[in-house]
Formats: C-alpha cells, structure tokens, sequence
C-alpha cells in the first residue's frame, strides 16, 4: 500500500511515528537521464551539519533502499555524537548495482542533488563507492569528502576505519582478559574487504591468530596470498561456530547479529565495523545475557568518519589518527558506564550520545 506520493506507507510510519524515526529530512531523487534512484536521508543536525556516505548497492525493493538510508542516517548522527565531531547524522543509497549502472553521468547527477541541500548533508565514500567516484560527485558539491589527495581530499578512510575498529579490540579484550594486546586470541573477521583486510593487517602484527571469509574469492584470496597461515572458514555460519573463537568481527553488511547467530556464536566479544550490527531491539540483551560482550559498531567504526570530517579543514593524517585512537577509552568507558547503570553497552552507548545531542539542542 503506498500514500499519495507513491511511498510505502510503513515507512513513512517510521520516519514520522516509530522511535526509529525523528529523521529531519528524506530526499528521494531520481535523473532518468542517467538512470539514477537515490534516497538522501537527514536524522539529526543538532551538532552541525549531516555527514555521512553513500551506498550504492542492488536493493530489492526502493522500500528496502529507504529503509537502510533511514537506519543508517540514524546510525550516523549516534556515531558522529561519539567520535565527539561536530556533526549530526545523514546518509545516502543510490540504487542499483555499481557494477551494471555505476556512470560519470549518473554520479555527477548525484553530486547536484547533495549540492542542492546548501550543505545540510555533506557525503563520503560507503559500500560500493570509492575515493575515484566522491572525485566526480565534488565536480557538482563542494560538500564531498573521501577524495583523493591529487583533488584536496584525504584518500581511503577504510585505513583509519580499520584502526579505530582495532582500538576498540584492543579495550574489549582489557574489559574481558585484564590485557589489551590480541596476542594469542583467535578472530574471526567475517568480511575482508575495503576495511577487513586493514584491520587483519593489524590483528596479526599484534600476534592474533585469524581466521576469515568473505563471499568473494579474490578478497580472501589477497589475504592469504599475503599470508598463508590465516584461516579460511566456508562461510559466515561456520565462522561464528568455529571452536575457541575469541573475538567475532562482522565487517560487511549489517544485520549480523541476529537470533539464530547469536545462539550459536563461540565468541566471547564482538567488535566489527559493520554498521548495524543488531538486527533488531533486543539482541544486545541476549548477548549480555549470554555472556558476550558488544563493542558498539558505531562506536568502533568511527575512524572513518573521524577522517573525513577532518577533511573539511584541511586533512592531516596524524591529528585524525590521534583522535581516532581515543576509540579505545571512549570504547572502555562505555563498558564502565553499562555496568554502573546495568544495561547492556548498546544501550549505555545510546546514552551517551543522545545526552550529547540533547545538549546541543539546549543551547
């Protein structure tokens, strides 16, 4: 059933009724020229302007594209209220799969709708976009960030994403083992692609011992090639169940954390920089309640958007990763806040930040 718009009238009970919503703004823009369907959503510009990447994927449905540019705005404005910037939370989907439709026109035509916001929404690079393609959208917006450095931006924020999910590791297994340092402790990395690989770069120059998977071949390929004593595991199913797994790290798309994982997974922490990782309310309950211990996605996976915030005003690589290691207290005292108030630290994380950006709305 759909609204005299045309729009699914279960998400526009979302954005207006639910606690999911209290998005200040839904862009649904379409050039037919160039083929393109994309949803820009703004959730909250309390602490400053929207910023947030673009996804480019195949959905099934405009009303599964939606959905995801909803959550994930959402998502970004508790994000960026963490990583301490002064920015609320937006997203953008373009849909459609890069790989059939992905086109200079279609990116340009793109970059005029974010541009036609006056700076309400600045974007970034997500899944199934690059550095090369916020080079062609910041021909049309002055308000891209993720280029290249050839074109004033900062380059490939997976580098910083990675490292900020690692500092968030590091403070989970101080929070579980008394010790900050992987070494010894078996991760599992579902997912070795634009930021996988960083972070298992990292999990094995701190010894850990890795095993990966990912559902496309080369990804795991390059890991191995590289470093022939990693572990491949068939699939995310049996990564979850491998035997005297340590730490799970979902790194590709979210919802990975659901009942029917959650019941079988090995793991005693959980630390990935998959965004939406909890399918629905009330898993980070069933983690605590078995024992597992959740670092925030969207506490951990923060580097990123650390670095192209930065971006805006004139990148420097070492002040970004200065801030981006502060992952790691932000991550311990979010575990240290969820065991004073009892709650799980999803729901201690949640806290924070909407303390954060109801302050802002005070001032």
């Amino acid at each position: 059933m759909t609204d005299v718009t045309g729009a699914p009238v279960d998400v526009l009970h979302t954005l207006f009724h639910s606690e999911q919503g209290g998005h200040e703004q839904v862009v649904l823009c379409q050039d037919r020229a160039s083929g393109l369907k994309a949803v820009i959503a703004i959730h909250s510009t309390a602490l400053g302007p929207a910023l947030g990447g673009t996804r480019f994927y195949p959905y099934a449905s405009e009303k599964e594209a939606v959905a995801d540019a909803l959550n994930l705005a959402r998502g970004m404005s508790y994000k960026n209220a963490m990583a301490g910037l002064d920015h609320g939370g937006g997203k953008a989907v373009i849909i459609g799969d890069p790989e059939q439709i992905k086109s200079e026109e279609l990116l340009l035509a793109y970059g005029r709708f974010v541009a036609s916001l006056g700076g309400r929404y600045v974007t970034a690079c997500d899944v199934g976009t690059y550095v090369a393609d916020m080079d062609v959208v910041a021909r049309e917006c002055r308000w891209t960030t993720g280029r290249s450095p050839e074109n004033g931006g900062a380059g490939d924020s997976s580098v910083l994403t990675a490292f900020g999910v690692f500092q968030g590791m590091r403070a989970s297994a101080q929070h579980v083992w008394g010790d900050p340092t992987l070494r010894g402790r078996k991760v599992g990395v579902a997912g070795v692609g634009k930021v996988g690989h960083y972070l298992v770069e990292h999990l094995l120059s701190d010894g850990a011992e890795v095993v990966v998977t990912d559902v496309r071949e080369e990804s795991v390929r390059r890991i191995t090639d590289k470093h022939p004593g990693v572990a491949v595991a068939a699939d995310t199913e049996a990564l979850i169940r491998t035997e005297g797994l340590d730490i799970y790290a979902p790194c590709a798309l979210g919802g990975a954390l659901n009942d029917e994982s959650v019941a079988v997974l090995t793991a005693k922490v959980v630390c990935g920089a998959a965004n939406n990782q909890l399918a629905h309310p009330g898993v980070e309950k069933d983690l605590a309640d078995r024992s597992i211990l959740y670092a925030p996605d969207y506490v951990v996976n923060a580097g990123g958007v650390i670095q192209v915030a930065d971006e805006l005003h004139g990148f420097d690589f070492d002040r970004c990763k200065a801030k981006a290691s502060k992952i790691f207290d932000t991550t311990l005292a979010i575990f240290a806040r969820a065991k004073a108030d009892g709650i799980p630290p999803a729901a201690a994380a949640d806290r924070i930040a909407e303390q954060r950006m109801a302050e802002a709305r005070r001032r």
